[in-house]
Formats: C-alpha cells, structure tokens, sequence
C-alpha cells in the first residue's frame, strides 16, 4: 500500500464528514464504508482516493435522489455481498437497496462482523439485515396509515441462499449461523417477505459491494433515481 501517512488527522477529517454525506448520497457509500477501515493507520494510497472523492463531489453537486410523485407504496429490496472483500480480516461487505414503488429510500454498505465460511453464508447474513431493515420500514408506513399492500420481493443472485432460507431443516451449512439470522424464514413464513433470484446485470445493489467503472457507476445510478435533475426536464406538468 505504500507509506504511511506521518499525520492521520486530515485523512480522518477527510473520510468523516462524507460519511454524514451517505445518508443521502448512496453513490458514495461503497468508498466511504471502505476507507473507513483505515483511520487509525492511513496510507498515502488511501489519502489519495480520499482527496479524489472530493472532486468527484465538486463536479456532482447537483445530483441526488429523485423521490417519485407517484401514489405507488410496493416495496422492494436488492441485496449483494462482496465475499471475503477484506484481505486481512476476509470479512465480506453486504450491500442493500430498498424502493418505495420507484423511488429509492433506503440503502446501507458495510462490512460484516464475521468471517463466513461460503458465498452462501455471507448473502444468508446479508439478507438478514435488509429484512430487518424492511421489518422498520413497514411498521413505519404503518404509523403513516399506509399498509403494504403485498408481500415485499427481495432480489439476490444466489440461488443457494433461496435454498438455505426455504429449508427449514438445519444441516451441516447452516448450524453454526447466529439464530438470529434465521428470522428470514419467520419472515417468510408470515408472508412478509419473498425471495427471488435476480441476474447479477440486473442487481441493483452491486453498486453497494464492488468498485465499478465510472460507466457501470453511472447507469446503476440512473436506474436508483440518483440523478442530477437537469435529466429530468420535460417531466414536470
């Protein structure tokens, strides 16, 4: 990785307050969550992509997320991981979006607390936490008069996971998860939730898990809502 920064307190400066940025840039997620893990020993590399992330704040300025007026409340979630991301710890990063009918309002990049021994595994605790996430975000439509009206589709691209999740016998690839994972089959069973395999091309969450090319950023972007609202002219009545 280089040198080591002689002097932290700028890089964690630097890393800190795009971090409060997250909460309504998803589109700096990924970088964040990722150079979060080197605040206490910075390299001069990790510096470097630090100060890049402000430029790429500078010439986006204008773009955020696109909230739809459309009456439509059908939720919808994606999910991915990055398995064994981490060259040191081998810990993998979950990502997860979640849509309100088309417009984009929850999502979350971080690295899990756990080595998981398999893909399998590691998307098994990955959706665990975005039906969570879903579990407040029902209840809370609920405080807002509003019931979701059918059972809410979660999108992976592992169809091992879809597997583990409807089996309801516990083997030799799922005893030693944490039971609190396991409330994805509670979920299911109460017909909150469903699984479904998605193509990875079509995994809107990837943004969330792996560095893209600028064009594969932009389109997943696109294809959230996050979008400067200059793109959307001619839409307004």
């Amino acid at each position: 990785m280089g040198e080591l920064l002689p002097s932290p307190e700028q890089y964690r400066s630097l890393v800190g307050k795009p971090n409060f940025l997250t909460h309504t840039m998803p589109d700096l997620s990924f970088v964040v969550q990722h150079l979060s893990q080197f605040l206490q020993s910075p390299f001069f590399s990790h510096m470097h992509v630090a100060l890049h992330i402000l430029r790429y704040l500078k010439g986006s300025s204008d773009v955020g997320v696109f909230i739809s007026s459309s009456p439509n409340l059908s939720l919808s979630a994606y999910c991915d991981i990055d398995w064994a991301a981490c060259p040191d710890t081998r810990r993998s990063v979950t990502g997860f979006c979640i849509l309100l009918g088309d417009s984009f309002v929850g999502w979350k990049a971080k690295k899990q607390h756990i080595v998981s021994l398999s893909l399998a595994e590691a998307e098994y605790r990955a959706i665990s936490k975005v039906v969570a996430e879903l579990v407040w975000v029902v209840r809370l439509l609920f405080d807002f008069g509003n019931v979701v009206p059918v059972v809410v589709p979660v999108f992976c691209d592992n169809q091992a996971v879809i597997h583990i999740a409807k089996n309801p016998v516990f083997h030799e690839r799922t005893k030693h998860i944490e039971v609190d994972c396991h409330f994805i089959r509670t979920k299911l069973g109460e017909g909150l939730i469903a699984l479904h395999h998605v193509l990875t091309s079509s995994q809107l969450a990837y943004v969330f898990t792996k560095p893209l090319t600028r064009l594969a950023h932009h389109s997943l972007l696109l294809k959230l809502g996050v979008q400067s609202p200059s793109n959307l002219r001619g839409c307004w009545s």
